[in-house]
């Protein structure tokens, strides 16, 4: 397994040689200050390529090539969105970076409700409150049917939450959440995302898979002829937010996905996180069922409550047997291996960490310290020893 990380390019505070120290030998980034939808120049690449060679690093991964939301929507002409796709993907694969992850979740990439949760030893963790996103819907953002989508006990402590809350802790509430909108270009006020909800008014279930079906129909084949590995991202939660339908959050949803488009180029990137946080979905198994088409792997672990709230643990400490879903990613590295494939060790990253130690006080990305991924990197590295031994 190949060990690699996350780094943020000129948004990220945390350095190439501080990152060096991790032991990591690949780095996962994008161009996040292109927006979505716009090709990925050439020479942009080959620019941030040389920053990381120069760093002592290689660049196999691009995190994320993102999808533009009007994509997702099916709306208007796409020609040139999806001309515009496959051209970064040409480019990309230009300069030598040939797996591209990605995801299809409408509107948001990720949500939580707390970007700092304590937890019991002093440092903090991303947390996902069922209880706070049920406040958020139903009474902040008036969703339609928002109440359908909660318990009754669910219900009845946000509406006590929300009546207690101060503006200062419904502010906070919004901020954390607007933190999972992707790139660095929109965020939005109650109000605002009121209106750019009604644009996924009439978006169900089957309606974004037809749209992700085209998708994969546009970029497979260009994908198969560069010698590209196109992987999604699983859901982040694995359920419906904000009335907007998931469909990548189950090991049936990812079997739709490669019966969509037959192909080694449309595969998977396995996240245990978010795939762990559906207590429906046993992710060793999961991992086990998809092995021969995953191309990356984030390696993260979540602690579920029962009324649907989770957060990040530590990478060994969660709900997922950590050890169990790595000796399946072992099996199929050496299954490849055997079979002749000189690409055979897999990528993957110590996903999200707890803030701690010196981190607390640094200006960093949410769920991205860099303690906390080191730590798990730490613990990760001794599980793939052991199993390899």
């Amino acid at each position: 397994m190949i060990e690699s990380w996350r780094w943020y390019g000129e948004f990220d505070t945390i350095s190439l040689s501080e990152v060096a120290q991790t032991g990591a030998r690949d780095i996962v980034t994008a161009l996040h200050d292109i927006p979505y939808g716009e090709v990925w120049p050439v020479d942009s690449i080959a620019a941030r390529k040389r920053l990381i060679q120069k760093a002592g690093f290689e660049w196999n991964v691009v995190e994320s090539l993102p999808v533009h939301e009007h994509i997702k929507r099916g709306e208007g002409d796409l020609r040139q969105l999806f001309a515009n796709y496959r051209q970064s993907m040409a480019n990309l694969a230009s300069e030598g970076v040939k797996t591209i992850c990605y995801n299809f979740m409408p509107l948001l990439d990720w949500t939580r409700t707390d970007l700092a949760a304590p937890v019991s030893n002093g440092a903090t963790c991303l947390r996902f409150d069922a209880v706070r996103m049920a406040a958020f819907e139903i009474h902040m953002l008036g969703r339609r049917a928002a109440e359908d989508d909660y318990p009754e006990d669910v219900r009845h402590r946000a509406a006590a939450w929300f009546q207690q809350a101060t503006q200062n802790d419904r502010d906070d509430l919004l901020a954390a959440i607007m933190a999972g909108l992707p790139g660095a270009f929109e965020r939005y006020d109650v109000i605002g995302l009121r209106n750019i909800l009604e644009s996924y008014a009439d978006m169900d279930r089957a309606a974004l898979r037809a749209n992700y079906h085209r998708f994969l129909q546009e970029v497979v084949p260009t994908a198969e002829e560069l010698g590209m590995r196109l992987c999604v991202h699983q859901d982040d939660p694995p359920r419906d937010i904000l009335g907007l339908p998931r469909i990548v959050s189950s090991g049936d949803d990812l079997d739709w996905v490669m019966d969509a488009y037959d192909s080694r180029a449309n595969g998977v990137t396995l996240c245990a996180g978010s795939l762990g946080a559906n207590p429906a979905n046993d992710v060793p198994a999961i991992a086990a069922k998809v092995a021969q088409r995953i191309h990356f792997v984030h390696l993260r672990n979540v602690r579920k409550d029962p009324n649907g709230s989770f957060e990040e643990a530590a990478h060994l400490d969660g709900d997922t047997d950590m050890v169990a879903l790595v000796r399946v990613i072992l099996q199929e590295e050496a299954r490849r291996r055997d079979t002749g494939r000189s690409d055979h060790n897999i990528p993957f990253r110590p996903d999200h960490g707890h803030h701690m130690l010196s981190d607390l006080t640094r200006d960093l990305i949410p769920g991205y310290p860099l303690i906390g991924r080191l730590k798990g990197l730490a613990e990760l590295r001794g599980v793939i020893r052991a199993l390899s031994s």
